[in-house]
C-alpha cells in the first residue's frame, strides 16, 4: 500500500492531489457542535499543502439523497477547515494555486456517489480523476463503503493512503492480529440489530464482553427479566439468547448492567431512582447504567491490556444520564490497557465530557468502518489501495 509519505517524497508541488476526507459533522444549524473529524483531516491536508500541492478535497455531510439540500452544505466545514489550515478554503470544483485547499460541495449530493450500479459510480470517479494527478484516501469512515469518491476513483488515479487511514489500519491489527490478552470489549449504543456481526465475530476473539446502553435491555429481557420501556428490540431476543449460550459455552465473560437509572421518561429532566437490571418498573425506562453497574464495569476493565469501546452506557447527553459513560472512559483513560475508542457517538462522547482525548491509546474517526472491520468484512476503501492503482 502506497503512503502519504511515498507521495511526499515523490514530490507534490504544483501537482493536483484529491483527497477524500470524513468531514461528516454534527451540526446545529449552521454551526458545527464536533469538529473532531475536522481536526483529524488537518495532518494530512497541512503536509500537501506544505509540499506545494494543489489539493481538492471531497467529502459528505449528512444522508442528502443525491439531490442539493442547502441543510447539507459543506460551507461551515470549509470555514473551520480554513480557520484550523490558517487559510482560506473555499467552496468550488477545481483545484486552485499552489499551496491551496478547494473544498467540493458534498460529494452526495449527486446520486451517482454512492449508486450500487458501477458504470454510474465509475462516471463520477472519471469527473473526479479529471481533477486531479494523485488520490489520496484519507477518510476512514468511509473506507467500508464502495462508492465513487472511495474506491472508484481510486482504480483511476496513483492513488495512496493518508496518515488517518494509514493510522487506523495499524491500530485495528493490533485488535486483531497482534492482540494483548485480556481483551476486554465495551459495546453500547441503542441498537442490538446494529452490533449483530460484531457480537458473533467478537465472541470468537474476546476474553469479557460488557454490554451497556439501549442495546443492553434486550440481553435483559432475553433473560427473562422486565424492561419496562426501555428501548428493547423484540425481533432479536432469538438472536441475544443464542449469543448468551454462546458465550457461555466458549468461556466469554458475558457482562450486563446489575443495576440502572429507571426515568419516567426519556428527557433531560425526567425524574428517575436508581433499581436492580433485573427489576425495572414497567413504567419506567433505563437511560444509564447505575452506580453499582459502573463500578463492576471499571473492575471489568481494571486488568485489561486491550480495550475496544463503542457505544455510550446510556444518554450521555442528558447530564443525569452521562454517567455510566464517563465511568467507562475514566476506567479507560486510568487504564494501562492499549486502548481504542471506536469513533461515533463514543467519541464524541469523550469530547462532550471534557475528557483528555491523549488519555486513550487512539480514538477512531469511523465507528461503522471499524465494526465492520472487528466483524471480519473487507473494508473495500482499503482493499482497493492493497491492489496498487494506475
Amino acid at each position: 500500500m502506497k503512503t502519504l509519505s511515498d507521495l511526499i517524497a515523490e514530490g507534490v508541488s504544483g501537482r493536483r492531489v484529491l483527497v477524500r476526507a470524513d468531514l461528516n459533522v454534527p451540526l446545529d444549524g449552521d454551526k458545527i457542535t464536533d469538529d473532531g473529524r475536522v481536526r483529524a483531516s488537518v495532518p494530512t491536508l497541512k503536509a500537501l499543502v506544505d509540499g506545494g500541492a494543489r489539493v481538492l478535497v471531497a467529502a459528505h455531510l449528512g444522508r442528502p439523497k443525491g439531490e442539493p439540500d442547502p441543510a447539507l452544505s459543506l460551507a461551515p466545514v470549509a470555514v473551520r477547515l480554513g480557520e484550523l489550515l490558517g487559510q482560506t478554503v473555499e467552496l468550488g470544483t477545481e483545484a486552485a494555486g499552489d499551496g491551496t485547499v478547494v473544498l467540493l460541495e458534498n460529494i452526495r449530493f449527486d446520486a451517482r456517489e454512492t449508486s450500487k450500479v458501477d458504470a454510474e459510480r465509475e462516471a463520477l470517479a472519471d469527473e473526479l480523476a479529471a481533477k486531479a494527478d494523485a488520490f489520496v484516501s484519507d477518510g476512514f469512515g468511509v473506507v467500508h463503503r464502495k462508492q465513487a469518491s472511495v474506491y472508484d476513483v481510486a482504480k483511476k488515479l496513483p492513488a495512496y493512503a493518508g496518515g488517518l487511514v494509514l493510522a487506523e489500519v495499524e491500530v485495528l491489527r493490533k485488535l486483531t492480529a497482534d492482540l494483548q490478552r485480556p481483551y476486554v470489549v465495551v459495546l453500547g449504543g441503542a441498537k442490538v440489530s446494529d452490533k449483530l456481526g460484531v457480537i458473533a465475530n467478537l465472541l470468537t476473539k474476546v476474553d469479557r464482553l460488557l454490554i451497556g446502553g439501549g442495546m443492553a435491555y434486550t440481553f435483559l429481557k432475553a433473560q427473562g427479566h422486565e424492561v419496562g420501556r426501555s428501548l428493547l428490540q423484540e425481533d432479536q431476543l432469538d438472536q441475544v439468547a443464542g449469543f448468551l449460550k454462546e458465550a457461555e459455552e466458549r468461556g466469554v465473560e458475558l457482562v450486563l448492567p446489575v443495576d440502572v437509572l429507571a426515568a419516567t421518561g426519556f428527557a433531560a429532566d425526567a425524574e428517575f431512582d436508581v433499581v436492580k437490571a433485573t427489576a425495572i418498573p414497567a413504567d419506567r425506562q433505563g437511560l444509564d447504567i447505575g452506580p453499582e453497574s459502573r463500578e463492576q464495569f471499571a473492575a471489568k476493565l481494571a486488568d485489561a491490556k486491550t480495550v475496544f469501546w463503542n457505544g455510550p452506557m446510556g444518554v450521555f447527553e442528558f447530564e443525569a444520564f452521562a454517567g455510566g459513560t464517563r465511568a467507562v472512559a475514566e476506567a479507560l483513560v486510568a487504564s494501562d490497557a492499549f486502548t481504542v475508542v471506536g469513533g461515533g457517538d463514543s467519541a464524541a462522547a469523550v469530547r462532550a465530557l471534557g475528557l483528555p482525548e491523549d488519555g486513550f491509546s487512539h480514538i477512531s474517526t469511523g465507528g461503522g468502518a471499524s465494526l465492520e472491520y472487528l466483524e471480519g468484512k473487507e473494508l473495500p476503501g482499503v482493499a482497493v489501495l492493497e491492489e496498487g492503482t494506475a
